[in-house]
């Protein structure tokens, strides 16, 4: 199938401003004077980047939710493990910038008394290893849940709840002290990422230069497998998973490898997003973010990829505005937004702006004459 039947104009759209982002904000970060109106803020471009990978994270859950009817409330725990597997590289190149200046073991074991590096964290100062470990640590995770969860034929809300559940487990392991990861407090204080202060401008533009293609890259493969033939009985599995299995397809199988693909793509975002925040800790596992991400895709546009990603940006803006505003009341308005949406646009943001251009497209239908008495 060719790239154009692949994506379609909206798609295009989506990718255009994505790429353009990628270039147009660094560079107005980096070489437009700050008095100009059209200089981008140190503090913005960490922002900005850091919605980037919600969005990401966004569309992985929309691939699970929209087109396989898979409700996960907890893909949060899949974007914290790919967030520490970063996070893991960065504490490694720390090394003796520490603040007990030890060549090996990170700051927080060196408090707690480590006397050797613990072998889950062998190779997490060579970055390739490192990308191997932030898509591979998510998608066995996942895998394994699936593996089981699918083939029990758990679906619905028991399903989603398994979810949840399995993501405050993991909040509750990664608080413990002795677990490795930093307990409490998790992993931070970074100094460099590749050789580069991970503080500066350029590395902070790069890192969301990153994010945008990464963004681009993960509609371009989602697109591409709701597209196939395997995306069709996604979809067929989504709305009729008893038919679908009746007709002999392994409805297991498919779920399995969409609910993988989602998870790797949440790690991805993760990864992306602790440079650029500068800290992971085990609050990334809640499972209040793992239901936040669900509503981004719900204000989008449930099964559009597109919508859950602009769900994303829109969502997280907004809170950015409003918790400056009334932080108290935030949390209010989150849940009135995700009311409102389900109840007046069951389709999102972008079904509403689709049933709007439709309208206006559809050409209208000249009077009919009325029919000419008998004589």
């Amino acid at each position: 199938m060719s790239g154009a039947g692949i994506i379609d104009r909206k798609g295009w759209f989506f990718i255009a401003i994505v790429l353009g982002a990628a270039v147009l904000v660094p560079a107005a970060n980096l070489m437009v004077p700050e008095g100009s109106p059209l200089h981008v803020s140190d503090y913005l471009v960490p922002l900005l980047g850091k919605y980037l990978c919600y969005a990401l994270l966004a569309v992985a859950v929309d691939l699970v939710w929209g087109y396989c009817g898979v409700l996960s409330l907890g893909h949060g725990a899949f974007f914290a493990l790919g967030g520490y597997a970063m996070g893991m590289y960065l504490m490694r190149q720390i090394g003796p910038r520490g603040v007990y200046g030890n060549p090996v073991l990170p700051d927080f074991m060196v408090f707690l008394n480590y006397k050797e590096l613990p072998w889950f964290w062998w190779g997490f100062d060579w970055f390739p290893f490192a990308l191997v470990m932030v898509l591979f640590v998510p998608g066995l995770l996942a895998f394994l849940f699936g593996w089981f969860a699918f083939r029990s034929r758990v679906t619905g809300v028991y399903l989603s709840i398994i979810t949840q559940a399995m993501t405050y487990a993991l909040m509750l392991a990664f608080f413990r002290n002795d677990m490795g990861f930093g307990g409490n407090n998790g992993l931070t204080d970074f100094k460099d990422i590749l050789g580069f202060s991970i503080s500066a401008d350029g590395t902070r533009a790069a890192l969301f230069a990153a994010s945008a293609l990464a963004l681009a890259g993960g509609y371009v493969l989602c697109r591409a497998l709701v597209t196939s033939k395997y995306g069709k009985v996604l979809v067929a599995v989504r709305d009729a998973e008893s038919r679908t299995r009746f007709m002999g397809y392994r409805v297991e199988n498919y779920k399995l490898l969409c609910w993988t693909v989602s998870a790797m793509l949440a790690g991805v975002a993760g990864a992306l997003y602790v440079p650029q925040v500068g800290i992971i800790n085990p609050g990334e596992f809640a499972p209040a973010n793992s239901i936040e991400a669900v509503i981004w895709v719900a204000v989008g546009g449930r099964g559009t990829l597109v919508g859950a990603a602009l769900g994303a940006l829109l969502v997280n803006a907004g809170k950015t505005w409003f918790t400056g505003l009334l932080p108290e009341a935030w949390l209010f308005a989150l849940g009135a937004l995700f009311v409102l949406v389900t109840l007046f646009l069951p389709r999102g943001v972008l079904g509403l702006w689709d049933t709007i251009a439709a309208r206006r497209a559809k050409p209208s239908q000249p009077a009919v004459p009325a029919a000419k008495p008998a004589e």
